[in-house]
């Protein structure tokens, strides 16, 4: 009985560390409507943070509006328009405007006004506005 509780804790303890990292489905895009701010950007969900200075505005019309400020200020603001969808409970945004090329980033943390996004390359921390 001992040696069944000993197995037993330990591979309860993954389910769980496990599952606290699961992807979040979003059934369609009225959880991430409106402005958040991108807060930082890192390799890794548990990386170096590398801070940032923009804003995502996802519209009802499937429009997501970038506004990102440039720190050093050699460029001011910039303002960027692309498509996104919601499919198969990710969000599909193009990489880059006017192309066809879309990546797929998921959800993998949304608690209240938090949200943590993995898409291609990076991780997205954002905080609802």
């Amino acid at each position: 009985m001992i040696k069944k509780r000993t197995l037993l804790l330990p591979l309860t303890a993954i389910f769980f560390a496990l599952s606290a990292h699961a992807d979040i489905h979003l059934k369609d895009n009225t959880d991430i409507l409106g402005k958040w701010k991108v807060y930082a950007e890192s390799s890794k969900l548990d990386g170096e943070k590398k801070k940032l200075i923009v804003e995502w505005d996802f519209k009802s019309d499937g429009t997501l509006e970038t506004k990102a400020t440039d720190s050093s200020g050699r460029t001011g603001e910039m303002n960027i328009a692309v498509k996104y969808s919601v499919v198969d409970g990710e969000i599909q945004k193009q990489e880059i405007p006017g192309r066809d090329k879309f990546e797929s980033c998921k959800v993998v943390e949304k608690d209240g006004s938090m949200m943590t996004l993995k898409c291609k390359y990076l991780y997205y921390f954002l905080t609802k506005l």
